[in-house]
């Protein structure tokens, strides 16, 4: 089975459920890449998978450590850890910043760049706070894609603002408008 389809990230914290749920609407089925959502939750369990699950026509799972990654999946981060992959595969750890603004999407995002034989993508959407910034550089480094939500189409524009001015964005555009380039970029 081919390891090097495009693997997207999209990561959120407030207002994210309604950016997730508009952006994954817009992906068929056999879009040809995966998507990760790494959302910021801390303890709390979350019915995030069952609720993406209603709006996404690709199928939706819950991160487990060591679930192999695999096109046409939406996969969706466990509440109170980092994840990262390795092998192909999802690996999860205790939370590496456990108080203060999150780190968690920086966290997925670099072992992505660092790991993935495909198209790394990141994605920052609806959120406050700093966490994904940080990694961009990486992703394209990588050869990979980034994109921020327009702030004005966040319920939170900090997250996409704080990406933004990494100047390290490619795309400024709305969750569906991310769907469409994402699917215009793997038809290629």
């Amino acid at each position: 089975m081919a390891k090097n389809f495009p693997v997207v990230c999209l990561g959120a914290s407030a207002g994210g459920l309604d950016a997730y749920t508009r952006l994954l609407r817009e992906i068929p089925a056999e879009a040809g890449f995966a998507v990760v959502v790494v959302n910021h939750l801390r303890r709390q369990p979350t019915m995030l998978p069952e609720l993406l699950g209603k709006a996404a026509s690709m199928q939706v799972q819950r991160i487990t450590e060591g679930m192999p990654l695999e096109r046409n999946h939406v996969y969706v981060i466990p509440p109170n850890c980092d994840l990262t992959l390795s092998d192909h595969a999802f690996h999860l750890s205790p939370l590496s910043k456990p108080y203060g603004w999150p780190s968690v999407i920086t966290v997925f995002l670099k072992s992505l760049a660092e790991t993935w034989t495909g198209l790394p993508v990141a994605v920052i959407l609806s959120g406050m706070g700093p966490d994904g910034a940080d990694a961009l550089r990486a992703i394209k480094t990588a050869g990979g894609i980034t994109f921020a939500q327009k702030p004005e189409t966040a319920e939170h524009p900090g997250m996409p603002e704080n990406a933004i001015d990494t100047g390290f964005v490619d795309f400024e555009l709305s969750p569906e408008e991310i769907a469409h380039e994402l699917v215009r970029i793997q038809s290629y």
